[in-house]
């Protein structure tokens, strides 16, 4: 009897082959060598090294404590002015995304060379960053908030229209089907069997780029998009590290109430 639970187990197949095992190590020793190469290498490019790094950060950092509360009342209205460019630019952008994300749903449009050409629009969209955005229509448009809200809206545009054409792409079809089936036409069947699938996703989607928007508009004011962002600029320029240290605390604890008030938001709706 052992001997036979001996022979079963001997030829209990392996749950990976040896083939996946060997792929497997292959790839994890050249990640590390990668990860090595450029430790040594990065490392190389530094004139005191991690060391001298280590050294020049704390001192720094001395600079900037204590941060100076006097500023407080100077950057409420740039810290108001940059949640105000977040808002709008996702605001603008949530509306823009629908049809975009309706046009690249595989399951919704099956016009294909439509859904292509949706598909690589929004592709080009997410390849360009958004300082590099931020920088042209700074060029384009002098420095304040208007440069900076355009930038936001392509920059969240890509990112939603994506993310929501795939949440579209994932729902159950049946009741668009039946609703076909039972003579709905296209807004009929949107409307009452697709958006009530997608709605709490959308809803989540668009809160979630809001969070990123208010981090995105803080570095877009480094260019000249206007916000808090210009003015940690200008303090930092000045060497007032006091001040800018005071101008980023605030930022820290805005993002920090804003992505509180989103997760509960979201926890609701999912």
């Amino acid at each position: 009897m052992t001997n036979d639970k001996k022979t079963l187990t001997d030829q209990v197949p392996s749950i990976y082959p040896v083939k996946t095992k060997i792929q497997v190590t292959i790839i994890f020793f050249v990640v590390l060598a990668m990860y090595l190469t450029s430790m040594i290498w990065t490392q190389s490019q530094m004139a005191g090294g991690f060391t001298g790094a280590l050294g020049n950060m704390f001192n720094v950092m001395k600079n900037f404590f204590p941060p100076n509360p006097e500023v407080i009342s100077a950057v409420i209205g740039p810290m108001l002015e940059t949640i105000q460019m977040a808002i709008i630019a996702t605001t603008v952008a949530a509306i823009l995304t629908v049809p975009l994300a309706l046009l690249a749903a595989r399951n919704v449009t099956t016009f294909k060379p439509l859904y292509y050409i949706t598909r690589t629009f929004l592709n080009i969209l997410r390849t360009i960053p958004d300082l590099v955005l931020a920088v042209i229509f700074v060029g384009l448009f002098g420095i304040g908030l208007f440069p900076g809200i355009l930038a936001l809206i392509i920059f969240s545009l890509g990112i939603l229209a994506k993310l929501i054409s795939e949440t579209i792409e994932s729902v159950d079809m049946d009741p668009m089907e039946a609703m076909r089936a039972s003579g709905g036409n296209v807004f009929q069947t949107i409307s009452y069997a697709l958006i009530p699938q997608v709605l709490p996703q959308y809803v989540s989607l668009v809160l979630y780029v809001f969070e990123i928007n208010i981090r995105a508009s803080v570095v877009l004011g480094l260019v000249g998009a206007g916000g808090i962002g210009l003015i940690l600029n200008q303090q930092l320029q000045f060497y007032n590290y006091p001040n800018a240290m005071m101008i980023i605390i605030i930022i820290f604890v805005v993002v920090i109430v804003i992505e509180y008030i989103s997760t509960k938001i979201r926890e609701a709706l999912i």
